[in-house]
């Protein structure tokens, strides 16, 4: 059998490389991290399966490494899949009846699942049984099949999606934030170690800065900025390769890309700072609604460039400085 370094790991492969594989490395969410730490060697004391475990907040902030990591710290099997994929009864029923005992069932992007199939995990995840309807009509009978104790991890980006009862069933629940520039720093030093790249501080803090407050960004701008290092540098990453890289990405120093800017400059210069519909936006830009909401719209009121309005998103004074715009006057209606 071949072992491949991470250097020569293929693409997707190095993305889950890259991923830590216990607490102790995750980097950053300390007060999630110390409440996962305190109900996961309580569970295993008590050898029972960890209370269910719902984890929110945008994209790319590591709520699947932290699914995979709790099972890794319980020691048992992680079994994964998505709300969109769920589409049937016997879809769950098939995940839930082949669950082994303490197992944990990590289902991302929880908010889409059908609300028809919520009710069928209330009873499993409170009384560990499954009914399922046989026959129909008259002649319907409810067989109630006992499932092993699990644990369920849902992950969400939009919390407000998830009805109250299934919101209400999950023991833990946490909301992630965005990083600091000093833990992403330690992320993109630490992934700069696994891949092989030499980093200096200065380069780690550029990539960082510059990463939204995500590591996922963090990890994807290193390797993009390790790229540039080896064609046009001396393979070692510099304050000033990394500023020349991420220059060409065309990511500037809020960490803002090419559609950030775009968005602030339709709400500045065609709608005079706003406020702006969300649909009216998206079809300016031609983008998808939900891709600005949920991928663009956190880190732009994060950064206070844009603000929600009762009559939609307005553009800051700091997204016209940013600009290097003069802010406008709001339009009037006559």
């Amino acid at each position: 059998m071949t072992i491949l370094s991470a250097q020569e790991l293929p693409e997707d492969d190095l993305d889950r490389s890259l991923r830590p594989r216990r607490l102790d490395d995750f980097v950053g969410q300390d007060a999630l991290k110390e409440q996962l730490a305190v109900s996961i060697a309580a569970a295993v004391n008590r050898g029972e399966a960890l209370d269910h475990v719902l984890l929110a907040g945008p994209p790319g902030l590591g709520k699947t490494s932290l699914a995979q990591i709790v099972a890794a710290e319980l020691g048992v099997a992680f079994v994964q899949t998505a709300g969109p994929t769920l589409e049937r009864k016997g879809d769950v029923a098939a995940f839930l009846t082949a669950l082994e005992p303490r197992s944990v069932f990590f289902v991302d992007e929880i908010h889409r699942l059908p609300r028809s199939l919520e009710e069928t995990f209330y009873p499993a995840m409170e009384d560990h049984t499954l009914p399922i309807t046989v026959g129909q009509g008259a002649g319907a009978r409810v067989v109630t099949i006992d499932l092993p104790p699990f644990t369920l991890i849902g992950a969400t980006t939009r919390t407000g999606l998830l009805s109250t009862p299934l919101r209400d069933r999950f023991g833990i629940q946490h909301r992630l934030d965005h990083y600091d520039a000093r833990d992403l720093g330690r992320i993109v030093r630490r992934s700069a170690r696994l891949l092989g790249v030499e980093i200096e501080d200065g380069g780690a803090v550029a990539v960082a800065q510059r990463s939204r407050g995500t590591p996922r960004v963090a990890n994807r701008l290193l390797k993009r900025v390790r790229d540039f290092a080896q064609v046009r540098g001396e393979g070692v990453v510099t304050e000033q390769i990394a500023a020349a890289a991420l220059d060409l990405l065309e990511v500037d120093h809020l960490g803002l890309d090419r559609l950030d800017r775009e968005i602030l400059r339709t709400i500045c210069e065609k709608f005079s700072g706003g406020p702006v519909g969300l649909s009216t936006l998206a079809a300016a830009v031609g983008e998808e609604q939900d891709t600005i909401e949920d991928v663009y719209e956190p880190y732009l009121l994060q950064r206070a460039l844009i603000e929600r309005t009762p009559r939609g998103r307005a553009a800051t004074a700091r997204a016209f400085a940013h600009l290097g715009l003069e802010p406008l006057e709001p339009l009037k209606l006559i």
